[in-house]
């Protein structure tokens, strides 16, 4: 951006000395600042006051029933302090809060008490309405033209922004666009070059809820379509119309659409048609090229909202999740800054083809877009908040002939507000401008420094806070890495590898000992659950008398291997970590084939095996540490702490993560030094096969590492064999106990077993809850992976205040979804994994059909029934958790109503099951999220996201009880399991005495 931008001394003094001007003018004037501009003064994101309103104001107004809105206000309200904040008050905020705010806990309490709750309720949700007053230009449309008259009277252009969330079903699309449509109709046609022109602003995600790019094939066309018969309504009445920005990963998509509107010839004559441009993208420059060019070459001008950007933190988050070689947007403010100074200048370059409105509230961007503009002033305009930059722009307008228009939320103040705070709470840096201004601490030469030479003496352009998203976890390891397959040429290279890779012909799984396949059975075919009628490979089940050679092989190997330096033995697992990631391709083409899933979740199931390899052993260099760990004690003696091998481990993974569980068994059992007998599930033997290739290759000694495929008659014969000396198993939780049984009857050496079974995972969400969010998460949740996850939602626990209107979206939202090839990006949910599978998923639907009521189900079309093993994803009503008697493990979601009175009640019902796995809560109010993550007995408890997705290191996953006996895998106490301990204490005195006291000086 430095290179390009037309930057000199000069022009950055003159540039500074115009913004000091404006800040004085603004420090100057008697006039209070705007509304949000007060709010940030008094009570700054960065303070737990105004993080405390902020979330008051997002809840509470949609929470339709008394003791959950009272149980937020106490939540919201009680511990901080309002009294010190609203002391030097006397703004709308004070006067406004003044009845609640300024309470203790105990006082409000006490006030409830004399009161009442409801008077206390009716009392902060005014306040809470009257702080919505001043993000809200208006409820609907005609009241926001009413206070807009008022802003025109002033000067002020109107840009009318309708929508908040975006729709999840296509109910609610529809709902949208026809507010879109009456909108346009009830606005006033604007004459050729009116001076009070109107815009109206459109959010894609509103119009269809299915806008994404791996949705492509469905929603470009359909949202081309509602887009363009909007453009239609404001060309007819002259009113501009801009698209909003969202996420990076929907730009791509949002061009398609912007271009078939550009296409459409019934819109030749109109100038109104554009859309926003975050600055914040690292590609903003190339982006306004390329818009640049399509105006041209269609022959239509564009205006283009140039803005900052509101997904900053969001983004960052994404980027560090997925892995992601770097990071979409500038990690500095100051360099998002150049940015946008940048595509200004290319911006009012082409003002022949582009009219730009810059949307910014900053003194010195306002300054420098001026003095880029020349002498002119036509062509382009401001773009500020409402409430927000009004003392800043009435003072420019006063000297300045320039356009300003008011970017103006419409929309009732309990659904807009929520998205409006989360904006704000999400990207709080956009605000350090506004915050700062009245501080009459900072100058105003400071507060208007040149972000140029800020970019320009960075040593780094990173920010030192936020390293690369390979190096989120520090020098300890390098995070697995990812794809971004919202990107159409990274997701057709990774298509045309897995094509190239995978040769179903040559895919064959046999017994491995001490590096030697064995060939003693006659094979089974493998099929894929998509296709049942494609052969994906063959099977070779290994032979009784293999056993006894495998565990002789493998106790030889383990003789070496335990001796073998920790350090070397962590070599082995990065170089597998590397491995894995050179042949990624291939590895997700098996998950595909093999165990039918999409491809996100084979991407996913590739990074979490690299993890599983990278941090055991960033943790065994440390805890297998040859030097061992000094003990204290009394003087004259010396107490060493070690960790050694058990022997040979036997590894059963199951067929729902045949790649990371089955790795991460492994993964750790060698990093303790034992050798090691794999047993994978016999529908994904082939991607057994394929991981042991590639351990041998990494360096594991090939008589360490034994492969030995099978059904459960193999695992029942190895776990039986008398030199076992642990066992690591997941799967169901009759087979761990069988297990268990098996190993408790042996005879020689107690042994060990690593346990992680199923549960019967509960999903909680209260009436504080924000229902896109919660319909987002329990989809994700239940139906991911085809519900073939341990981590799953089973049981949806909703507050019967909101169920109603949640369930409605649920359905809306399960109709969406899409059922279809694996392989295809578009597809949402794959085949269950075999016939087996299906038939146990089939009865028990046949079961809830005579008990429960049916909410909602996907989308399955007969040939999809024909070809393969697919299930719909189905959610029904039933009266209690007691109608299930055990885990089903697939895409059926239970749904059961509560009373919030009943929540103690409900957790105690989950805790009687006896699993304890998982379990999900959706709720605003911290004290709910404690008490009850407090109370549920589970290994992983997740508040306000979804249930599945659990991060080696990050979210260490396992259960108790019925779910498993710990610990958890992928964390810090996992490898000890796999290792023996030991103790050598030497008395150092024994020879004439302890010399080292004896030398002790007083």
């Amino acid at each position: 951006m430095l290179g390009v931008l037309d930057w000199d001394e000069i022009r950055a003094r003159r540039v500074q000395a115009r913004a000091v001007y404006l800040i004085d003018k603004v420090r100057g004037q008697r006039r209070k600042p705007g509304n949000i501009e007060s709010f940030f003064q008094q009570y700054s994101l960065s303070t737990p006051e105004g993080i405390a309103l902020m979330c008051l104001a997002e809840a509470l107004l949609r929470i339709p029933d008394g003791p959950t809105a009272t149980a937020l206000i106490k939540d919201k309200v009680a511990g901080t302090h309002w009294i010190r904040k609203t002391a030097a008050g006397g703004d709308w905020l004070t006067r406004a809060t003044g009845l609640g705010l300024s309470l203790s806990g105990a006082a409000l309490n006490s006030l409830l008490a004399r009161l009442g709750e409801p008077v206390i309720r009716q009392a902060i949700g005014q306040a809470m309405k009257i702080l919505g007053g001043q993000f809200v230009i208006g409820q609907d449309i005609d009241e926001a033209m009413k206070a807009g008259g008022k802003l025109e009277e002033k000067g002020y252009r109107l840009s009318y922004d309708m929508l908040g969330e975006g729709a999840r079903t296509q109910r609610d699309a529809q709902l949208y666009f026809e507010q879109y449509q009456q909108a346009l109709e009830r606005l006033p046609t604007c004459g050729p070059g009116s001076a009070f022109s109107v815009s109206l602003s459109v959010k894609l995600s509103a119009l269809h809820p299915r806008f994404s790019a791996a949705q492509e094939d469905v929603c470009v066309q359909a949202l081309s379509v509602r887009l363009i018969s909007l453009c239609h309504l404001a060309a007819a009445k002259n009113i501009d119309l801009v698209v909003d920005a969202e996420e990076v990963d929907r730009l791509e998509t949002s061009l398609k659409i912007i271009e078939n509107v550009c296409r459409d010839e019934g819109l030749a004559r109109w100038k109104g048609f554009g859309l926003a441009v975050q600055a914040y993208q690292k590609r903003a420059l190339p982006l306004i090229d390329r818009l640049i060019a399509m105006a041209r070459s269609y022959d239509r001008p564009l205006r283009i909202r140039l803005v900052k950007g509101a997904y900053w933190d969001s983004e960052v988050k994404r980027a560090q999740v997925m892995g992601l070689p770097d990071y979409p947007v500038f990690t500095r403010k100051a360099n998002t800054d150049v940015s946008y100074l940048a595509c200004a200048q290319k911006l009012l370059a082409n003002r022949d083809k582009i009219y730009p409105l810059f949307g910014t509230h900053n003194a010195h961007s306002v300054a420098a877009i001026l003095d880029m503009a020349g002498t002119s002033r036509g062509g382009f305009e401001f773009q500020k908040l409402f409430g927000m930059g009004d003392a800043l722009y009435d003072a420019l307008m006063a000297e300045e002939t320039v356009a300003v228009s008011v970017y103006a939320p419409v929309g009732p103040y309990q659904h807009l507000l929520p998205y409006l705070v989360r904006r704000l709470l999400e990207n709080g840096a956009n605000s350090s401008f506004v915050n700062k201004i009245y501080e009459r601490t900072i100058k105003s030469a400071d507060l208007a420094a040149d972000p140029v030479t800020k970019a320009q003496n960075y040593e780094s352009k990173r920010h030192p806070k936020i390293p690369l998203p390979m190096h989120l976890y520090g020098a300890a390891r390098t995070n697995a890495a990812g794809l971004d397959l919202t990107d159409g040429p990274t997701l057709n290279a990774l298509l045309q590898q897995m094509a190239k890779q995978y040769n179903p012909a040559r895919q064959v799984a046999q017994p491995i000992i001490g590096g030697k396949a064995h060939k003693n059975v006659v094979p089974q075919d493998v099929v894929c659950p998509a296709d049942t009628s494609e052969k994906v490979g063959t099977v070779h089940f290994t032979h009784s008398r293999l056993i006894d050679p495998a565990f002789a092989t493998a106790r030889q190997g383990y003789k070496a291997w335990a001796a073998t330096p920790a350090k070397v033995r962590a070599a082995a697992l990065d170089n597998i970590a590397y491995l894995m990631e050179e042949n990624r391709a291939a590895l997700m083409m098996l998950c595909v084939k093999e165990a039918g899933k999409t491809l996100p979740d084979a991407l996913a199931e590739v990074r979490e095996a690299v993890d599983f390899c990278r941090y055991y052993a960033a943790q065994g260099r440390r805890i297998f540490d040859e030097a061992g760990t000094a003990l204290p004690g009394p003087t004259g003696e010396k107490n060493i702490y070690t960790l050694g091998a058990r022997g040979v481990f036997v590894c059963i993974s199951p067929w729902n993560f045949p790649l990371a569980i089955f790795t991460g068994q492994i993964a750790a059992a060698l990093m303790a030094g034992n050798a090691v007998i794999a047993k994978p599930a016999e529908q994904t033997s082939l991607m057994g096969a394929r991981v042991v290739e590639l351990m041998h290759k990494a360096g594991v000694p090939k008589d360490v590492l034994t492969f030995l495929p099978g059904d459960g008659r193999v695992g029942e014969a190895i776990v039986q064999h008398k030199d076992v000396a642990g066992v690591v198993f997941t799967g169901s939780t009759a087979v761990a106990r069988s297990i268990n049984q098996t190993l408790a009857a042996k005879e020689g050496p107690i042994v060990p077993l690593i346990a992680e079974t199923g549960g019967q995972n509960a999903f909680m969400v209260d009436s504080s809850a924000l229902s896109e969010q919660v319909v987002d998460d329990v989809i994700q949740s239940a139906f991911g992976s085809a519900g073939q996850r341990c981590s799953a939602a089973r049981v949806l626990f909703v507050q019967d205040d909101v169920a109603d209107s949640t369930i409605t979206m649920l359905k809306g939202a399960m109709a969406e979804m899409r059922l279809g090839d694996p392989g295809q990006i578009s597809t949402d949910v794959g085949p269950v994994i075999d016939e087996e599978a299906l038939s146990l998923l089939q009865r028990h639907r046949t079961r809830l059909e005579g008990a429960g009521r049916l909410i909602g189900q996907a989308p399955l079309s007969d040939e999809l029934r024909r070809r393969g093993h697919y299930f719909a994803p189905v959610a029904y009503e039933i009266p209690a958790l007691d109608f299930l008697k055990q885990e089903i493990f697939g895409p059926i979601l239970h749904v059961v109503r509560y009373q919030a009175s009943e929540r103690a009640q409900i957790i105690r019902q989950i805790n009687d099951t006896g699993y304890g796995l998982t379990f999900g809560l959706h709720t605003r109010i911290q004290s709910v999220a404690d008490e009850v993550s407090g109370a549920v007995h589970v290994g992983n408890a997740y508040i306000n996201r979804s249930t599945i997705g659990a991060v080696v290191g990050v979210q260490p996953f396992g259960g108790h009880g019925l779910s498993g006996t710990g610990p958890k895998a992928g964390g810090p106490y996992y490898l000890q399991r796999f290792a023996t301990e030991k103790v050598v204490s030497t008395n150092t005195a024994a020879a004439g005495g302890n010399a080292s006291l004896v030398m002790l000086e007083e």
